[in-house]
């Protein structure tokens, strides 16, 4: 397992170094990410300012969700994206058959391949609005809360890099990955900028118990800023939720060795 590690941390600082070679237009990718985040942030802003809250939910309130939502899956997106261009890069050129005969193990050598540093931009973006939330909230951050917190965050990082897997390994069935899955992953992203109990409860059972979107992220949120949920969460709920994004994370990553072992190279 530390083998692993190290190796994933050479890999990635490898790629890190090659993407540094041109660092103006590195600069100028973060920079465009950043602005195109803003933008999205002050429409939620302008949202607030004229419609008011959303029931007990202020700007602040949803700049905390905003805010863990866009850090993390910013980090999501710098750290998958060998998964997330698997499908054209690895499958359908056939380069997948070298990974596989190399002495390492395959979900290593796909994770670390390539590093999307422009989202630093997105990355910063999040981080800013998280200090206006905590700065605004004024949250008693107790022990128990910086633990829920904490949790959560590692969850919502696992449940967001499963569905990269996801897309991945969906590859090796229709060489490119599906779009139909961007709407569980940016869609999940958007989604759970808000809070779930304004959706419809049929939308809202779907993002628990199907895909366990409000687990990672809505009810451990409710939980950390020790608020009222009206979907009836209670505090254990809210604490063992976050299980859900581990669970979550085995099941797709079983389906990434399923799909492994089907795989039959491009037979060129």
């Amino acid at each position: 397992m530390i083998a692993a590690i190290r190796l994933f941390g050479r890999l990635m600082m490898i790629a890190i170094r090659s993407q540094m070679q041109y660092r103006n237009a590195f600069l100028l990718m973060v920079l465009g990410t950043f602005l195109t985040s803003m933008v999205q942030a002050i429409g939620i802003w302008a949202l607030f300012d004229r419609f008011g809250n959303l029931g007990v939910w202020s700007v602040a309130h949803v700049a905390f969700l905003y805010g863990t939502i866009n850090i993390v899956f910013a980090t999501v997106d710098i750290t998958a994206r060998g998964f997330d261009t698997f499908g054209s890069s690895l499958i359908r050129t056939g380069q997948f058959d070298r990974v596989l005969v190399r002495p390492a193990s395959p979900v290593i050598l796909v994770a670390a391949r390539e590093v999307a540093l422009h989202k630093l931009g997105q990355l910063l973006q999040g981080i800013l609005v998280l200090i206006y939330a905590f700065v605004t909230l004024d949250i008693d951050w107790t022990i128990g809360r910086i633990a829920l917190y904490v949790f959560a965050v590692s969850s919502m990082y696992a449940f967001f890099y499963a569905i990269q897997i996801v897309r991945a390994t969906m590859s090796f069935w229709t060489i490119e990955t599906l779009e139909i899955l961007n709407t569980i992953s940016h869609g999940g992203m958007e989604t759970a900028q808000y809070p779930m109990s304004i959706y419809k409860e049929s939308f809202t059972n779907f993002f628990t118990y199907v895909v366990p979107l409000a687990c990672v992220a809505y009810f451990p949120m409710v939980g950390v800023l020790n608020m009222p949920d009206p979907l009836g969460s209670t505090l254990l709920t809210q604490s063992l939720a976050p299980l859900a994004g581990y669970v979550f994370f085995a099941v797709c990553l079983s389906f990434w060795i399923f799909g492994m072992k089907r795989y039959q190279s491009t037979g060129s």
